[in-house]
């Protein structure tokens, strides 16, 4: 799970008018311009209109829109790589002004930032980020009662637990020798050996293996290491015999949580193919 952060500063030390008219919307009276007050979270969803959502990065976005959002905006563009290296735009503070919810994780630096540039209309919705079948179930279902979308939330739902029992039955269909592997995890893909049905022996992380800890999983014999791609470090178990599989955590720009989870599949069927 990468630890993303984002210089906001840039966008704080934009003039104090400047950032008072993004945030009541250029209008004297608090509107949007047409005279009508501008709809509150608490409203978003009411008489038809679609929530809309702004999200620190791709990962809360593919829960917001597995929840049933359609406008959504991400802060941090896929195509950075190195998160502390983007500027924020003031056109980024504006759709934050502008939005009806902002979605951040709570190990994100920079959440206070974006609690700070949300303004008083936004509400701030803390997102569980974890692709652990039950815990994205739970965090969608949530997400859907607060966007008002719970019937396109739970119509996900019900796509993800199919797709999600064909790839593990897929998966373990792959075990060497038709038993389960033995895996050592980073934390934060323990999701992955779930949906291998692995038998985990280790973890390690989210700190550097130390030498000791490298002594200690190594004895464990492990057939697969899972590591994190957005925090690897290099090869974990060096001399081990174990192979290594990079899962990724973060969804692509189109905001698609599934191919998080076939992607892991075949990476894990691959290696286990070779094991």
């Amino acid at each position: 799970m990468a630890r993303t952060r984002v210089r906001f500063a840039s966008l704080l030390a934009l003039s104090a008018a400047m950032t008072l008219a993004l945030v009541t919307g250029c209008g004297s009276d608090g509107g949007d311009g047409d005279g009508k007050a501008p709809a509150t979270a608490a409203t978003a969803a009411k008489g038809g209109k679609k929530p809309v959502v702004v999200v620190t990065t791709s990962w809360e976005g593919a829960f917001a829109k597995a929840a049933g959002a359609e406008d959504v905006k991400v802060i941090v563009p896929q195509s950075v790589h190195h998160a502390p290296d983007y500027d924020p735009k003031p056109s980024d503070l504006a759709a934050v002004a502008k939005a009806d919810f902002v979605l951040y994780a709570p190990f994100e630096p920079y959440a206070a930032k974006i609690k700070q540039a949300a303004g008083s209309k936004a509400e701030l919705v803390e997102v569980n980020l974890d692709n652990d079948p039950d815990k994205v179930k739970a965090e969608v279902a949530r997400l859907g009662t607060l966007f008002g979308t719970g019937e396109a939330a739970a119509s996900w739902t019900s796509s993800f637990d199919t797709e999600y029992a064909r790839l593990s039955q897929d998966v373990r269909a792959g075990w060497p020798g038709g038993r389960s592997p033995a895996v050592v995890s980073q934390v934060f893909t323990a999701w992955s050996a779930k949906l291998a049905g692995a038998t985990t022996v280790g973890t390690y992380g989210p700190e550097a293996v130390t030498p000791a800890q490298l002594a200690e999983l190594s004895a464990k014999k492990p057939a697969l290491v899972l590591d994190n791609a957005h925090m690897s470090t290099g090869t974990v178990l060096p001399d081990s015999g174990a192979k290594q599989v990079e899962i990724v955590n973060y969804p692509d720009k189109d905001l698609d949580l599934l191919p998080v989870y076939r992607n892991a599949a075949a990476g894990l069927k691959k290696a286990m193919a070779g094991s």
